[in-house]
């Protein structure tokens, strides 16, 4: 019974959503959670869900609140962060200086030292959507040598690109 028990209650990693608000976090964290597009709205403090990749590994994911007013908070959640997923809607061209400071301002904070970084550009399947190159430039990416960061192109809505995303989440975690 020991070694059972063990390993059901062992804690689940801790992978952070964040980005602007209607970027797509909770609809991206629910398709990959249960298979489904649902109708969401803006999410005011945070969603948990536990994200089942495989048998063995399963992620414990927190969506953080993303409009203006929540992010002040956003502080409060990096403690014990292991991988930060930073959502950003790839066809909304007018925020993108507003993502690259809120990403910036996040992996300041010494709780994210280190931290791994996995930037989804979601809405992908739209067609004005920006370039993997072009976010990554967006954003100043190349700016951040002191941590493992990727980027990966996603549509929740469709469920593209989800999956490859949460697996390369997982491969972060393991190396950090």
């Amino acid at each position: 019974m020991g070694a059972m028990t063990s390993k059901r209650f062992k804690k689940t990693p801790q992978v952070l959503l964040m980005g602007l608000d209607s970027a797509g976090k909770s609809t991206l964290l629910y398709m990959q959670q249960r298979g489904v597009a649902m109708e969401t709205s803006p999410t005011v403090g945070f969603n948990v869900a536990t994200v089942q990749l495989d048998k063995k590994t399963s992620l414990s994911v927190w969506d953080v609140g993303g409009q203006g007013t929540m992010r002040p908070n956003w502080k409060y959640y990096l403690e014990g962060c292991k991988v930060l997923v930073f959502v950003v809607d790839s066809t909304d061209r007018a925020r993108m200086g507003e993502a690259q400071k809120a990403l910036k301002k996040i992996l300041n904070d010494e709780h994210l030292k280190g931290v791994p970084l996995m930037v989804l550009a979601n809405k992908k399947d739209l067609p004005n959507a920006m370039t993997i190159r072009e976010v990554s430039t967006f954003l100043e990416l190349d700016r951040y040598t002191d941590r493992k960061w990727e980027i990966q192109a996603c549509s929740a809505l469709k469920g593209l690109g989800l999956q490859q995303a949460f697996t390369s989440i997982a491969k972060l975690l393991h190396k950090a």
